[in-house]
């Protein structure tokens, strides 16, 4: 598997994986002896780059996906680069299926936060530590301050920022490096490119969560595909939407067509897109399925020329599509 630095100096897989669906968002909590056995072969295919959150579980078991892959990575630790989050939990007395998030960073509550995490991770320090989502009440300044003190107590080694702006990466980078953001991205969510050259000021790496759109450019769904209800996102997802199939027809066979060219397959072709154009992207897949786990991975393996990229670029820029899920709605706490 090829290699890729994010930040200064965290070297991680060119793919990673998302092991939030394992056990949130879609459908049901998945086996967890197969889930152990699917991140034990992740680490055999070249994988080392894991990505979890204290809040990916359910209103019963709110921890489990912490408890899960601390667990399944505990005989190859010293191998992989575990990511976490602090700073938001879901309002369980919603009825929405896509749950709101409050968000929470003040300073005793992310302390909290980071022995909680390594207390399921079963480890004595978190590889790369994200502020999940921005707390408006608590200046990025003083969670970065927080951040400094965690890395000179050795409980974590780098941190970053999830679904951040200019701004705030600016500002928390001065006060502490930040190693890496991860946003949203895919071909069809392509606002934070904005951002490319303020990464590459700073040196800082992208790590890419949805980078498939929710599994849409996978081609692996059509318009009878039927999710599992209360418990699974993609149901009330736009891209999912009977009606959106059809739209975003001309975009999957674009990726049909590539990937028949390349000898690929459209996920591939999806992720390939984006570890070409940006050395510093690290798109992180999720997944449930061994064969899938091995078709994201091999996408490092697929090359597009930079022309071949400009191409697919100028394509999606034509191309109609339907909007995509945006996330989850954020309310203060």
């Amino acid at each position: 598997m090829h290699t890729r630095i994010l930040g200064k100096d965290l070297n991680v897989s060119a793919v990673g994986l998302g092991c939030m669906g394992m056990t949130h968002a879609y459908g049901a909590p998945a086996d967890k002896r197969e889930m152990t056995e699917l991140i034990a072969q992740a680490v055999d295919q070249g994988c080392t780059f894991f990505d979890t959150a204290e809040t990916y579980g359910t209103r019963e078991r709110p921890h489990d996906n912490e408890k899960l892959v601390g667990a399944a990575l505990k005989p190859y630790r010293d191998k992989v680069v575990i990511a976490t989050k602090f700073g938001i939990h879901f309002d369980w007395s919603s009825d929405a299926v896509n749950l709101p998030v409050i968000v929470d960073s003040r300073p005793e509550v992310i302390r909290a936060s980071v022995e909680g995490s390594l207390k399921r991770l079963q480890t004595d320090h978190i590889d790369l530590y994200y502020q999940h989502r921005l707390d408006p009440q608590i200046p990025i300044e003083e969670v970065a301050g927080v951040m400094a003190e965690l890395i000179q107590e050795g409980k974590i080694t780098h941190w970053g920022l999830s679904e951040a702006k200019e701004d705030t990466i600016r500002r928390a980078h001065a006060i502490c490096p930040v190693t890496a953001i991860q946003n949203r991205y895919s071909m069809m969510a392509r606002w934070y490119e904005a951002l490319f050259p303020v990464l590459e000021e700073l040196g800082i790496g992208y790590v890419a969560f949805s980078p498939m759109a929710n599994g849409l450019l996978s081609g692996k769904y059509g318009k009878d595909t039927v999710f599992g209800g209360h418990e699974d996102y993609r149901s009330v997802m736009p891209q999912y939407q009977p009606e959106n199939i059809e739209r975003n027809r001309e975009l999957l066979e674009l990726l049909q067509n590539t990937a028949e060219e390349k000898n690929a397959t459209p996920a591939q072709i999806s992720l390939a897109w984006m570890l070409c154009k940006k050395s510093y992207i690290v798109p992180i897949p999720g997944t449930r399925k061994p064969e899938r786990l091995t078709e994201n991975l091999g996408a490092a393996d697929v090359k597009l020329t930079a022309a071949e990229v400009t191409a697919l670029d100028a394509a999606l820029d034509r191309i109609p599509m339907s909007a995509v899920y945006g996330g989850a709605p954020v309310i203060q706490k």
